[in-house]
């Protein structure tokens, strides 16, 4: 069979619902300035689906030093990797500041979060390693993991007696090999909201021996009494051997970084990374927005309170309600309802037409059959009102799934 003729038959799991959802519910186009509220195909939506955990985004002066950077530096400088030609004393600075920030000893800077976590994992894990790690695991670990080319074993999700059975495999496994074993989890698993069990996981090295690796790409700048992450917020910031984050969310930013007190480590890192070694460096102006950034994320406390305080209230809110959230313990807010895919994006039509709001769908194939996430981001720059009117819609479409309405019926768009 012709490749493009078989891949035009197949599709894919998501793109086979390209002809009926994008431009809508995939692939939507948020317009205006970056905030709380936006415009969606024309009308005033309150946003819960970026990722602007501080309000940086748009921020005043962030927009002001990265105005000037671009003006001082352009776009393209510097030119080739960091290894070749692409190095600068900014590049180091931050890297150095990362470091102090999340508490460790050094830090290598990544272009992108996701190339870079999945780089990394490659370059730790010979053919004799064996990888154990969260079966909830953001698509970028598993990626990683699925290029070892040794052994691999998932543990069911934040359950440490299912991690213990295959830790105490993985050793008996590597003392015939000679390898090592890596455990990765996440701080924050980003769909559902729960904290990684970072602190049982740490303790468990007292019986195996094991190096850890966790991505906090959700919890870095937003959790922990200095907003250092996760590991901070559950006191084991110690016990994490590799330290991840990207730049995507409380700095809504461009790159990633790993942190360790192993200096060696980092250094491997630096030069083993092939989506590193063989890309061309983070630019200049990004660097030192950057910089700015983390500046704020040390100096301004009070956004990470502002953004607390609305988590608080939404969440608060959503439960008093009768909503079930989960076992959410971070900003990322699921809402659990009962329903087909067809209801789910009848009511999320419903919400974005006839109510303003604008939150993401997850549905079956990424979840179970008849069950519905919605999932909702606060930001410190939502307000009361934003929370209130989210609140308020959420009864109205919540109130119709139970009815039946979504199944018998087509949502239509209040006129304007």
């Amino acid at each position: 069979m012709d490749l493009f003729e078989r891949i035009e038959r197949t599709s894919g799991p998501l793109a086979q619902y390209a002809d009926r959802a994008e431009g809508y519910y995939m692939f939507p186009k948020l317009e205006g300035e970056l905030s709380s509220r936006m415009k969606f195909k024309g009308r005033d939506v309150i946003v819960w689906s970026i990722n602007n955990y501080l309000g940086l985004g748009n921020h005043p002066e962030i927009r002001r030093v990265d105005a000037e950077a671009a003006a001082r530096w352009g776009l393209a400088y510097p030119m080739g990797s960091r290894m070749m030609s692409g190095n600068t004393e900014l590049h180091e600075k931050l890297e150095g500041q990362l470091a102090e920030f999340v508490h460790k000893k050094a830090a290598v800077l990544v272009n992108y979060g996701y190339q870079g976590i999945m780089s990394a994992i490659t370059a730790m894990l010979g053919r004799h390693d064996v990888v154990v790690y969260d079966e909830e695991s953001h698509a970028c670990i598993m990626d990683g993991v699925f290029m070892h080319p040794g052994e691999r074993k998932k543990f069911k999700h934040n359950d440490i007696e299912d991690l213990e059975k295959r830790l105490a495999w993985a050793s008996e496994k590597t003392a015939k090999s000679n390898g090592g074993i890596l455990v990765i989890s996440e701080g924050v698993f980003g769909m559902k909201g729960d904290q990684g069990r970072l602190r049982e996981i740490v303790a468990l090295k007292e019986k195996y021996d094991f190096r850890l690796l966790v991505d906090d790409a959700h919890g870095f700048g937003v959790l922990g009494a200095t907003g250092a992450g996760t590991g901070e917020e559950q006191g084991v910031q110690d016990g994490i051997d590799v330290y991840f984050a990207t730049f995507a969310k409380s700095m809504a930013s461009i790159g990633a970084f790993l942190a360790s007190n192993n200096e060696r480590i980092i250094q491997y890192l630096k030069y083993s990374m092939r989506s590193q070694v063989f890309a061309k460096s983070l630019p200049m102006a990004f660097v030192e927005g950057d910089i700015k950034r983390l500046e704020m994320l040390r100096t301004m406390p009070e956004l990470r309170e502002k953004l607390w305080s609305n988590v608080r209230a939404l969440q608060a809110g959503l439960k008093a309600r009768g909503y079930d959230v989960g076992n959410t313990n971070s900003c990322v807010t699921p809402v659990f309802l009962k329903g087909s895919p067809e209801e789910a994006s009848q009511l999320v039509y419903d919400l974005r037409e006839n109510h303003g709001i604008f939150c993401s769908m997850v549905i079956y194939p990424v979840i179970p059959k008849g069950e519905i996430i919605l999932r909702l981001i606060p930001t410190a720059v939502h307000t009361s009102q934003d929370i209130e009117e989210t609140l308020n819609a959420f009864d109205v479409v919540s109130e119709k799934l139970r009815n039946g309405d979504y199944s018998s019926e087509v949502i239509v768009p209040a006129s304007k």
